[in-house]
């Protein structure tokens, strides 16, 4: 699996490049700059990119914005987002195009190896990988100016807070301590409120609604 990673501390860079290889992933490129991320994803057609938002020359959010640009050349290439800070617009804008694989986790919250090339293989797979607090601020802004999203009860909004971090319902009944049957009930619920199809595909029912969460903004 092919990998293009833009990332511009040095020691942070190498160390991901070193872990990744480790797992068996190839390094397409391993770059520091917008410009130069820019070019590796239009001239190497990677598996998966996984970006730093900010990003030299602007050193604002250009990762992200390059992430975008990428996207739109190519629909559906899948991207993994590693950052320190929520970049609510930008986020909104990757998650809500609804094709290909996303992901987002804070920098300061993958803890070991294994979740974090779990989260790489998700997402190059198609599915989604994103830290809970991600949604939680993505949840909250959509709360206070959201109707549809208001008629949910806090159970429902817990356990679409877990849907958008790309958990299957067995893994949500066994984080809550509930049975599958309640999941797929709330599941419904939450689709019947929000006028969503229900899909058997996770990965899919996950980027229908993060994209319902981004309408509107």
């Amino acid at each position: 699996m092919r990998v293009v990673l833009a990332e511009d501390l040095f020691l942070l860079r190498d160390g991901l490049v070193r872990m990744l290889e480790a797992f068996d992933f190839e390094i397409a490129a391993a770059v520091e700059t917008g410009p130069e991320l820019t070019r590796a994803l239009a001239d190497l057609a990677p598996d998966i990119a996984v970006v730093d938002v900010r990003l030299p020359p602007s050193h604002t959010d250009e990762g992200l914005q390059c992430a975008l640009a990428a996207r739109r050349a190519r629909p559906g290439l899948p991207v993994l987002v590693l950052s320190q800070h929520v970049e609510q617009l930008y986020a909104r804008e990757l998650l809500a195009d609804g094709v290909g694989g996303v992901g987002y986790l804070l920098k300061d919250r993958v803890f070991d190896a294994e979740q974090f090339i779990d989260a790489v293989r998700r997402v190059a797979a198609g599915g989604t990988a994103m830290d809970p607090q991600v949604i939680q601020q993505l949840l909250t802004r959509r709360r206070a100016d959201d109707r549809p999203l208001g008629r949910l009860t806090p159970r429902e909004l817990e356990v679409l807070e877990l849907m958008a971090q790309g958990r299957s319902n067995a893994a949500i009944a066994s984080q809550l301590v509930v049975t599958e049957r309640a999941i797929a009930k709330h599941t419904s619920n939450i689709f019947a409120k929000l006028s969503l199809e229900v899909s058997d595909d996770d990965n899919r029912r996950v980027l229908a609604v993060l994209a319902y969460l981004d309408q509107g903004r």
